[in-house]
């Protein structure tokens, strides 16, 4: 599990993001000493929101332990790229017409996931990183350059 594998880690956790669609910026501690912040984590809900209709959906505190285990592990001080975190159902259908690699039940739906880059680090470091977590689902997607981590079923696909 993601937060178990944090515990040595350190007392902060932080998540540091950029949104090429957006244009914002997020550098958050989000934990301190074992408590989860409510004003951090409400505003990386916020930044993580569906960016096609601005709809906010709580993100998946295990979802957001991952990414910033992930990003510890993969030790930059480069922020992620967030391509996608929660997504509507209408945003996620439209998404899905246009490609295969879209979910009917997908996790971002739930807010349980996110699409990430990184300019510094390829897919399959990120994927290594996230995979050494044990605590969810990993997606490869070399040809697009990105990551998806979700807090769903310890799996893995592409390549």
């Amino acid at each position: 599990m993601a937060s178990g594998f944090l515990r040595g880690g350190g007392d902060v956790r932080r998540l540091k993001m950029y949104s090429g669609r957006t244009g914002e910026r997020l550098d958050m501690i989000y934990w301190v000493e074992g408590h989860y912040i409510k004003d951090a984590v409400d505003e990386i809900n916020k930044f993580m929101r569906d960016w096609r209709t601005d709809d906010i959906h709580t993100i998946d505190l295990r979802t957001m332990d991952i990414m910033a285990a992930a990003h510890n592990l993969l030790d930059v001080n480069e922020p992620y790229m967030l391509l996608s975190g929660y997504r509507c159902p209408k945003t996620n259908a439209m998404l899905r017409s246009r490609s295969s690699g879209v979910a009917k039940n997908s996790l971002h739906l739930q807010g349980q996931a996110a699409d990430l880059r990184l300019g510094s680090r390829s897919v399959d470091q990120m994927a290594r990183a996230a995979l050494a977590c044990r605590a969810g689902g990993v997606g490869r997607y070399t040809g697009s350059n990105f990551v998806h981590m979700d807090c769903g079923a310890v799996r893995t696909w592409g390549s």
